[in-house]
């Protein structure tokens, strides 16, 4: 079963289907450009994969796929929430907000 040693020393396993430490992206303006009926075979070729360690949270990204290396990325510790560098807007917030406030 393919597995890879995290730098946490925690092996991820991700041979099993569905595997619960795999996860699939696809970045927006990639997803936008679909039209018409889904096929979910072509979608899923589109995915981008990463591997989240259940042990420590590192996720590590296969951008070019499972034949290439990782990228790591590490969890960083959440910011109080009345830290002004907590706050976090999204357009689709603001634009809903300002619809509100418009009716």
């Amino acid at each position: 079963m393919p597995s890879m040693d995290c730098a946490c020393g925690h092996r991820i396993s991700f041979g099993e289907i569905p595997c619960k430490d795999e996860w699939l992206v696809i970045a927006d303006v990639d997803f936008d450009a679909i039209t018409g009926p889904v096929d979910a075979e072509d979608l899923y070729r589109r995915m981008k994969r990463f591997l989240k360690c259940p042990s420590c949270g590192r996720m590590w990204f296969f951008w070019d796929g499972f034949s290439s290396s990782p990228q790591e990325y590490l969890p960083v510790p959440a910011l109080p929430a009345a830290s002004p560098k907590a706050s976090f807007s999204h357009p689709d917030e603001t634009k809903r907000e300002v619809d509100a406030e418009n009716r």
